[in-house]
């Protein structure tokens, strides 16, 4: 749970784009990769995570421009990116111009519990980190390169001359 605004503003700010360099190597024709017929697909992990920001916000406050609830994912995977780029730029904008460290610990109803809003705030960093580890596994499968978040990918490591740890 974060307890001091710059905390988080200096985690979304590198989450954030890790989320968009993982984004830009998906193409339309790949976007559809799934581990089974009956599981979600990369392109459907990807809207997910852009969709759930303004929502999960919204709950607690947040205004956000072009926002409609259970939007299908859009056909091209660069709308995708755009509409998470702006959701993500409107999240730190927010929190950095509307709250302080003492709203971190005022409690909101979320999902039917009572949760801090600095762990709304963690809860934002973990969702996208848990879905897009589903996306590198799906993007692997469809032969598109992955980028390292909290280290180096097997591409980087090569990329570097090194050889990847296993």
């Amino acid at each position: 749970m974060y307890r001091v605004l710059n905390d988080f503003l200096d985690d979304w700010k590198y989450e954030s784009e890790s989320t968009l360099k993982l984004f830009g190597n998906i193409t339309d024709d790949k976007k559809n990769q799934k581990v089974t017929p009956d599981g979600r697909s990369l392109g459907y992990l990807a809207w997910h995570i852009t969709q759930s920001l303004p929502e999960i916000m919204h709950r607690i406050g947040f205004n956000f421009e072009i926002y409609k609830e259970q939007v299908p994912e859009p056909e091209k995977f660069s709308e995708v990116i755009s509409f998470y780029k702006l959701y993500s730029e409107q999240i730190f904008n927010q929190v950095k111009e509307k709250w302080t460290d003492e709203i971190l610990v005022e409690e909101t109803d979320m999902y039917g519990e009572t949760w801090k809003m600095g762990k709304v705030l963690s809860m934002l960093v973990i969702h996208q980190a848990h879905h897009r580890a589903q996306m590198t596994i799906l993007m692997r499968q469809a032969g598109l390169q992955v980028t390292g978040v909290y280290g180096p990918s097997r591409e980087e490591w090569a990329a570097m001359g090194m050889e990847p740890q296993l």
